[in-house]
């Protein structure tokens, strides 16, 4: 394999443990197993510009959260505000995790504004875009001057002023409970109130009957949405008057009674999740003894169906928590003719026995002073619970607390990529100091679940899978003759792969359609290929078309909101830049890529000794079907045989050296193509094994190829490719200070990093804890600390805690 890789000592121990809990867990179930679902844990959500965007990613089995060993390429793109994909990294998975980063450098056209990281596998593509990972990011220029935010609020009011009329500013919408209105019965109507920008706007009012009584009132209790109770009664049509204002006012019509039917609704009540049926008694008189069937769903999976008698208006039963998974739950009540009557989306949260723990080892800390975070993952009674963790340490920049309820793990593996649409501040239903926070997430799903249910009407994985999953790069296509369509069949395949470290070759044999596979290659960088085509007696023969190796990109329908404002506080910016200025970090330093490398070493060392042939490549190189004709013909003394050549005085192979370096295995030397050729010098005898031993027994053939330019050759050889292809994502290692060995350049810039530490792989011991070790920065402020992460039985954690840095 070429330039294939693994993470750390206790990394495949943690993920066979892994992989073989979510082998057992997924036996017993019958459809939708095999459905992948990625998140991406990123440093930060905002950054400035010049600096990089560090992401560990997590795939999923998505029946139960446990990480899967089902595909190994996970494709990451970095989306601009104008819909462009200006970075894509294949990140290789390895039993469900990846890492990797983006520079957001000159070099990709960065510029401030609303950005998207997109992540998914190829088979992610056979159920849609909805199991495609997608986080909005911001990107700053901390030394562009931002708009007056006092003008910003002014202008906004002049615009809301000149519109017609407050109904375009506010859209309320409602919502009844299982998906109808019921007339006479009670029934709970969620309602959800945007902006004209799709932004939460808080609401009250009121709603009247059509002889314009007072029903009942209502007012938003979190992010524009709520609920009220009231009962339709027979014939009656009902409005709701909203007041987004003391002084305005507009009118909604609600739904619509129907005279009969059912519904569900749902209460968790002392700790029990109750469903109870519903319906009026026009409907019971018609259908007396009704069979009904309710079944219970999560993530496409049935895990309870129950037969009820419906002999009143109401009947109750309790979810058994034993077969109740975490998570969001579809409860669909059927007639006794399978026809669907009522749903309801629910959100079911059990108590795990899990402890994880993260500390520092002190409160404050000096600039650049050591910190050593404690991580433990265990059960309540001490018992160690594998797990795979990511941190990030930033610096806050002066922001007073942390208003970051963005996407995180669990927000997004419980709920996010369960329904349609984007959610506002999803980590807020999942921080367990808001206790409000379940009933607040029950409002989310009355309303935006219950339209857009993700798991609803999606086929099941077997019945249609166009994308396979791949565990690895497929290099394939087909040799057909050169002039006509005809396949040839038993050609033979030579294909070879070359980077900066590694060269590897591999073989294979087209088939009965003149068809070529190389199948779950493993390289990484930019490799150059090399693809020839011979015949069974060894003669370069044949078309060779090749297939592509990826499938293009998922079409982009990221629209950056232009509209919507920052959740940065100005102030953070303004923190920032003084930080830079603070420590002498100019704007070109920030805004023009760097590389910092050493001076690149000559691969080309030039010949010892006096050669005693020299070639000189001219325009007739080119002309030379392969590069062991062209030595033939333009080195003295040489004889070719099927795979090489020698000179005539002796029986073997000479030693071959390629662009200075000595060839281990002669194939490498068939990938030449002689177009490529700058010059070919040859010595033999006395002066060979001089320099080069005995392994130059029988003589010395030096090879100097062109510079790789990119450029297409003149002359086309069918039966060969040479091509520049890319492998994964080689993730970059994040610099971590050390004292004893400094580094003036890069600890100056880690000074004042924004991401003070980025460790993608946090892996618990046998006993379930790890120690985690990095040097702050030089700057007084304060900091957070953020951990997140998969325990091997598919619990995802997320943990925060923060420290000051004084001096």
């Amino acid at each position: 394999m070429v330039a294939s890789y693994s993470k750390n000592s206790n990394f495949f121990s943690f993920l066979w443990v892994v992989l073989s809990i979510g082998f057992l867990q997924a036996q017993d179930k019958k459809t939708a197993v095999d459905i992948e679902k990625t998140y991406l844990h990123t440093d930060r959500s905002t950054y400035f510009m010049g600096e990089d965007i560090w992401y560990k990613a997590y795939n999923v089995r998505a029946s139960n959260n446990t990480l899967f060993d089902n595909s190994n390429i996970l494709y990451v793109e970095l989306i601009s505000p104008d819909s462009k994909i200006i970075a894509r990294n294949k990140t290789n998975l390895e039993i469900g995790l990846g890492n990797g980063d983006f520079k957001l450098a000159d070099s990709l056209g960065v510029k401030p504004g609303r950005y998207q990281i997109r992540a998914y596998t190829n088979w992610n593509r056979n159920f849609g875009e909805d199991f495609v990972f997608k986080k909005d990011i911001e990107i700053f220029n901390v030394f562009e001057p931002n708009p007056n935010p006092v003008l910003v609020e002014e202008n906004a009011k002049i615009i809301k002023a000149i519109t017609s009329g407050i109904e375009n500013t506010v859209k309320v919408d409602f919502f009844p409970e299982g998906g109808s209105l019921l007339e006479n019965v009670a029934s709970i109507i969620g309602f959800k109130a945007v902006d004209r920008n799709g932004n939460p706007i808080d609401v009250k009012g009121e709603i009247y009957d059509a002889d314009n009584e007072l029903t009942t009132s209502f007012v938003s209790a979190h992010d524009g949405m709520g609920k009220f109770q009231m009962i339709p009664i027979e014939g009656k049509n009902y409005y709701a008057k909203i007041k987004p204002t003391a002084e305005t006012e507009f009118r909604v019509e609600l739904p619509k009674a129907i005279k009969q039917g059912y519904s569900l609704s749902f209460r968790l009540f002392k700790g029990r999740n109750i469903v109870t049926i519903n319906t009026n008694q026009a409907t019971l008189a018609q259908n007396p003894n009704q069979a009904l069937t309710v079944i219970c769903r999560a993530k496409g999976i049935s895990y309870l169906e129950t037969l009820q008698k419906l002999v009143e208006t109401t009947l109750s039963f309790e979810l058994p928590k034993d077969k109740t998974p975490d998570g969001i739950s579809q409860i669909t009540l059927y007639d006794s003719s399978s026809k669907p009557q009522s749903e309801r989306l629910v959100y079911i949260e059990k108590e795990a026995d899990l402890e994880v723990q993260l500390a520092a080892d002190k409160p404050s800390y000096k600039p650049n002073e050591k910190v050593t975070l404690n991580v433990s993952s265990k059960s309540k009674t001490g018992v160690a619970k594998s797990a795979s963790f990511s941190v990030s340490v930033t610096d806050m920049n002066g922001a007073q607390e942390d208003k970051d309820f963005g996407t995180n793990i669990c927000s997004y593996f419980l709920m996010e990529s369960d329904i349609r649409g984007k959610i506002y501040n999803p980590a807020y239903y999942f921080d367990p100091a808001n206790l409000k926070r379940l009933e607040h997430l029950d409002n989310l799903l009355l309303t935006q679940g219950w339209r857009d249910f993700i798991w609803k009407n999606l086929p099941m994985p077997y019945e249609s899978t166009t994308y396979i999953a791949e565990k690895g790069i497929t290099i394939s296509g087909k040799v057909k003759q050169l002039l006509g369509e005809k396949p040839l069949v038993n050609n033979n395949m030579t294909l070879g792969l070359m980077n900066k470290k590694h060269f590897n070759f591999f073989n294979a044999t087209t088939d009965s359609a003149g068809v070529y596979k190389f199948e779950n290659l493993m390289f990484s960088g930019k490799t150059t290929m090399y693809l020839n085509s011979t015949t069974e007696k060894g003669k370069f023969r044949g078309e060779i078309i090749a297939y592509p190796i990826e499938q293009s990109p998922i079409p982009v329908s990221f629209k950056s909101d232009t509209n919507s404002s920052s959740d940065l506080e100005p102030e953070v910016v303004e923190n920032v830049f003084k930080k830079y200025t603070a420590f002498g970090v100019k704007p070109e330093n920030i805004l023009k890529e760097v590389t910092v490398s050493n001076k690149k070493k000559s691969s080309r060392p030039s010949m010892l000794g006096i050669p005693e042939f020299s070639y000189v490549a001219d325009e007739s190189t080119a002309k030379f079907t392969d590069i062991y004709q062209l030595i033939e013909q333009t080195v003295p003394g040489v004889t070719a045989d099927i795979d090489s050549v020698r000179f005539t005085r002796y029986s073997g192979s000479p030693l071959f050296i390629i662009d200075g370096i000595e060839v281990i295995d002669n194939l490498q030397v068939g990938f030449i193509l002689p177009s490529d050729v700058l010059k070919i010098e040859a010595i033999k005898g006395t002066q060979a094994t001089t320099y080069y031993g005995n392994e130059a027994a029988n003589g010395v053939i030096a090879i100097t190829t062109k510079e790789n330019t990119g450029q297409q050759h003149k002359k086309e050889t069918f039966h060969s490719i040479k091509q520049e292809i890319a492998g994964f994502y080689t993730a970059r290692v994040f610099y971590v200070p050390n004292p004893e060995k400094p580094n003036l350049e890069l600890d100056n810039n880690a000074a004042v990093r924004n991401t003070i530490y980025w460790n993608p792989y946090v892996h618990p011991d046998k006993t379930g804890n790890v120690n985690v070790n990095y040097y702050n920065s030089g700057v007084e402020t304060k900091v957070k600390v953020a951990l997140e992460g998969i325990t091997g039985s598919g619990i995802p954690v997320v943990k925060n805690t923060y420290y000051s840095i004084k001096k």
